[in-house]
């Protein structure tokens, strides 16, 4: 729209336009519009110079629902009859509900036409969109369609708003015992020292809780339960395969190795999103809690489906059975805390089973993370550590007992080591320890001997250092950083830090009786003995080795563990790591989360899964402007999800980039369905085809090669076709009758020009514009530029016009 007038060198424009709601009758062809044209210019000249005509009609396709909208709905009972359904637990559905192509615009356009040549008015027009010469199409998208793992995700991440706890949500009578109310079942131990008014016989915690499952279901009828028990035992199936069999696997704690996934960067995602490897419980549990609140029962179902976990966790801990899905070793630092949590767990159970059946420990058990005690060996030191690996595999935990103080000693041996540890620890010498037993070894350490008294040194057992989660580190270093720079401080935190320093200490005396501490560097810490070659009274290369100078400052924490360690053997000293109250601490931690903790937690989980899932599903479309933008995901996600408590509003844009790319997914694939690119018989069909749908959705709008003649070209004919025929008829049977039926009743060039009028609804757009150049206002005036342009919709009727005069003479 626009008005006014342009003053150049003798020539001036006036720039003029109508603009109405309703289009007058007599305007809505060329022929009315020709009239308009020529009376405005009022040229002078009797026979008027030809006007060049440029058309443009544009067709709008709606009706195509019906026919190409391939996504199904997810079908969820058949879950529960153990079919393979629209979904499964444990994989994420995807997919828009709607058709995310709402339109389709098709612009037919004449650019070169004479007065003259066409006929176009009320009763007959020559325009058929078939002939024109060039076409284009643009797609009108729907607004933000349904998408289902749009919605998945979105769904889990409101529970992160809730404040209920699980109690709250499933209702307080869930735990009511004989109208008195157990607070919590982590409180359930509490009862044993209250003075009970009634007896109680059972005492085992395992006994409370299955009192409490019990009365769970006795207040609850079965249509009350959020979960039925079908889905409950499906999804427990699924997260506990070893239930299945009678005894779980021993081995089931470690995930398979040969997974061809575990090698690839899709796996590996979860180092940077800190969530989980996606073989683990804990990917698995997210997906579980994400389908439950989606589709079965909401926040409640997953409040019950937790609190069968914490049991389940509970009932593994009481009988040593180990979890299922998590790599075996200390917990994974670069993993969610949910997941820290729960490998701790398994390595308690591991060292309970392994002190229970009083066996020696498989390899399997051992931690691999724990390479060396002191960080700080050369290359070809690391001999020390190989073998000290291997001296935690031989271990026996026979005499261990399940309380940390408990020593079970025979006289004798405590009374040797009243006498003789002390001394040998100060002086070392040979007489002294001659008496002492060596208890604990290993193996020889190569060749090396005691520096005093000539005897092969051995590799002591040792005990493991305990395996800590991430907030336990934290506490611990919030702990050491609070004592303060003060000596006093810097002693206690040394102290505190040279715990498993002092057990090894101890485990190497008991195994070389008579050795000093240079022998224990020499094999801990080989840097910091100092070997070197000097010559001797005699005139000999000799080697002379000496502590490193660190370990000859006075008061040097080494110098005094030392003196203080006894000859202990690994199996009697104290445990370096408390199982028992390790795991007690784990269960609390996990029966006190609340439905929203556990969301957070496990949101980095789900968040990974779906971009798993988008990924897998590009790869089956190739699109390259999706793969960017997932690569965008990925690098913003793991910038988010690192950090402790990522806010929400980042953590929403996450899920809207997902959502973004499952759109583009799914408009991708209706526009394949609606083009048929899985049909063409010809590659190079094929190709064009695709290369045309890829271009639909990045670019505003698309050329179509060959017009109505070209490949897309008619399957865009069919389409209209189609969906004339289905407006017209009102014959059920033709209505439903195939697209190809169609396309051949319209197929022969005769029959298609009787059918042209109903090929093609009434254009929903018609623009033109009308160009001449003519002397104005007088007929020895220069010949100057006229144009009209004008454009009719349904609800718009516009002309704009730019008429140009001489102003030489006037």
């Amino acid at each position: 729209m626009y008005v006014g007038e342009c003053q150049g060198h003798g020539v001036r424009t006036d720039f003029e336009m109508v603009h109405l709601r309703k289009v007058p009758n007599q305007y809505t062809h060329l022929s009315g519009l020709l009239d308009i044209f020529k009376s405005k210019i009022g040229c002078p000249l009797t026979p008027l110079p030809p006007v060049s005509i440029a058309i443009r009609l544009t067709y709008v396709l709606q009706d195509w629902q019906q026919y190409f909208w391939p996504q199904q709905p997810p079908d969820i009972d058949a879950l529960v009859g153990g079919e393979v359904g629209g979904l499964e637990f444990g994989k994420l559905p995807f997919g828009a509900c709607e058709d995310p192509i709402s339109e389709l615009h098709l612009a037919t356009t004449w650019p070169h036409l004479t007065e003259g040549i066409i006929v176009d008015n009320d009763v007959y027009s020559d325009l058929d969109p078939i002939q024109a010469p060039h076409w284009s199409v643009r797609v009108r998208k729907a607004d933000n369609p349904q998408c289902l793992l749009g919605d998945f995700v979105t769904e889990f991440f409101k529970i992160c708003r809730r404040k209920e706890s699980t109690d709250e949500i499933l209702g307080r009578s869930t735990f009511e015992e004989e109208g008195r109310e157990i607070a919590d079942i982590t409180h359930a131990l509490s009862k044993l020292t209250e003075p009970a008014p009634v007896p109680i016989h059972k005492l085992s915690v395992s006994n409370m809780v299955h009192t409490a499952k019990k009365k769970i279901r006795k207040h609850r009828g079965v249509e009350e339960s959020p979960l039925n028990n079908d889905v409950l035992n499906t999804i427990l199936l699924f997260l506990f395969p070893d239930a299945a069999s009678e005894k779980p696997l021993d081995g089931s704690s470690a995930v398979d190795n040969n997974n061809p996934l575990s090698e690839s960067e899709e796996y590996n995602l979860y180092n940077q999103f800190k969530s989980a490897p996606s073989d683990s419980l804990t990917y698995k549990l997210a997906l579980c809690l994400c389908m439950i609140n989606f589709y079965h029962g909401g926040l409640k179902g997953v409040a019950h489906l937790w609190q069968e976990f914490v049991l389940e966790m509970r009932f593994r801990w009481e009988n040593n059975f180990l979890i299922p899905g998590l790599a075996s070793g200390p917990p994974d630092l670069r993993c969610c805390l949910l997941h820290q949590k729960l490998q701790m767990l398994n390595c308690c159970i591991e060292r309970k089973k392994a002190r229970d059946e009083g066996r020696k420990t498989n390899t399997s058990d051992m931690f691999p993370g724990d390479v060396g005690k002191a960080g700080d060996q050369l290359g070809p030191d690391n001999l020390k550590d190989t073998d000290k690996e291997k001296g935690e595999v031989g271990k026996s935990w026979d005499s261990w007992s399940d309380s940390e103080e408990e020593f079970f000693e025979c006289l004798s041996d405590t009374e040797e080591l009243k006498g003789n540890g002390q001394e040998s620890g100060k002086k070392g010498g040979p007489k002294e320890t001659a008496s002492l037993k060596p208890e604990g070894r290993l193996h020889q350490h190569g060749k090396l001997t005691l520096l005093h008294n000539g005897e092969p040194l051995y590799i002591p057992v040792t005990q493991e250092p305990a395996p800590m989660t991430e907030d336990l580190l934290e506490e611990q270093s919030e702990v050491l950083a609070k004592l303060g720079t003060s000596a006093e401080g810097a002693h206690l935190r040394a102290r505190m830090q040279s715990a498993c320093l002092l057990s090894d200490m101890e485990s190497f005396k008991a195994a070389n009786p008579g050795c000093f501490l240079e022998d224990f560097v020499r094999w801990y810490s080989p840097r910091d003995y100092i070997e070197e070659e000097v010559i001797d009274e005699k005139g000999n290369m000799v080697l002379k080795g000496e502590l490193s100078a660190r370990m000859k400052i006075p008061s040097n924490m080494w110098v005094e563990a030392w003196e203080t360690a006894k000859p202990i053997p690994a199996r009697r000293q104290r445990r370096l790591f408390d199982d028992t109250r390790e795991a007690e601490k784990v269960l609390h931690y996990l029966a006190v989360q609340k439905p929203a903790d556990l969301a957070r937690h496990l949101l980095p989980c789900v968040i990974h899964a779906a971009v798993l899932k988008v990924k897998e599903e590009e790869n089956l479309e190739n699109i390259s402007s999706v793969k960017k933008i997932i690569k965008q995901i990925i690098t913003h996600s793991s910038k988010v999800l690192h950090f402790p408590n990522p806010e929400d509003k980042k953590l929403e844009e996450i899920i809207h980039q997902i959502t973004n790319v499952e759109a583009i997914i799914a408009r991708a694939r209706s526009l394949k369905a609606k083009f048929g690119t899985e049909k063409c018989e010809q590659e190079e069909e094929k190709e064009d085809l695709e290369k045309f749908v890829s271009c639909l959705l990045e670019q505003p709008e698309v050329l179509v090669v060959g017009a109505g003649r070209g490949h897309a070209g008619k399957i865009i004919h069919k389409l209209f076709v189609n969906a004339q025929r289905l407006t017209e008829s009102s014959d059920e049977a033709a209505a439903m009758a195939p697209p190809e039926e169609e396309l051949k009743r319209v197929s022969s060039p005769e029959e298609r020009r009787q059918n042209s009028v109903s090929d093609f609804p009434p254009p929903a757009g018609r623009e033109l514009i009308l160009r001449t150049t003519v002397p104005r206002p007088a007929p020895y005036s220069r010949a100057l530029p006229q144009r009209m342009y004008s454009v009719l919709t349904k609800e718009d009727f516009r002309l704009a016009g730019a008429f140009s005069s001489d102003t030489s003479f006037f």
